[in-house]
């Protein structure tokens, strides 16, 4: 008899990315994973959130979009902003650039989150909060909803504040080649 085949806890997609058998992807076919990410256990993406259209109209139906090469930690939240506009709650779409690592229990529901940002462990991202490019979110912290937060930005406080700006350098240093030596 052949060896019996146990399961690995990682699917992993045609585009290289590995994601937990024990997260919770609600609406997958309403989530873009650009290729490489990592998304590990626990970790809760809802796609199933999204934008609600009258009869006849067309929206698209991406509610979140991730970039390449991003690593969304054990307990970790991505959630599409929603809002009432004109007496209706409707979810707009989250967009997550490349390199992005998202820490342990943070929950995220911001409109955009650039490329090479690193949100360490226990943060909140309100909802509409625009993060741009090379930015680093200290530990629990947490952004206020329709917060802008510039490039090369440190971040940390409860409301997140800009404490420091980062040298032009630091995409080295937030950059992940390949997540892969992050899977435990």
């Amino acid at each position: 008899m052949p060896p019996k085949q146990t399961k690995g806890e990682y699917i992993e997609t045609d585009t290289g990315n590995k994601v937990s058998r024990k997260s919770v992807i609600l609406g997958s076919q309403n989530i873009i994973l650009g290729g490489k990410t990592v998304i590990q256990a626990d970790c809760t993406i809802r796609g199933d959130l999204r934008r609600t259209v009258a009869p006849g109209q067309h929206s698209g139906n991406v509610a979140v979009a991730v970039g390449r090469y991003c690593f969304l930690s054990r307990s970790s939240v991505l959630r599409p902003p929603g809002r009432t506009h004109q007496k209706t709650f409707s979810y707009y779409p989250m967009k997550i650039g490349d390199h992005v690592f998202v820490g342990e229990g943070s929950v995220v529901e911001a409109a955009l989150i650039g490329s090479y940002v690193h949100i360490a462990k226990d943060c909140v991202i309100g909802k509409f909060a625009i993060i741009k490019d090379c930015v680093r979110i200290e530990e629990g912290t947490v952004i206020a909803p329709n917060t802008v937060i510039p490039s090369f930005s440190l971040v940390s406080g409860r409301p997140g504040v800009v404490i420091d700006e980062l040298p032009e350098t630091a995409q080295e240093g937030l950059e992940c080649r390949s997540p892969n030596h992050l899977i435990q």
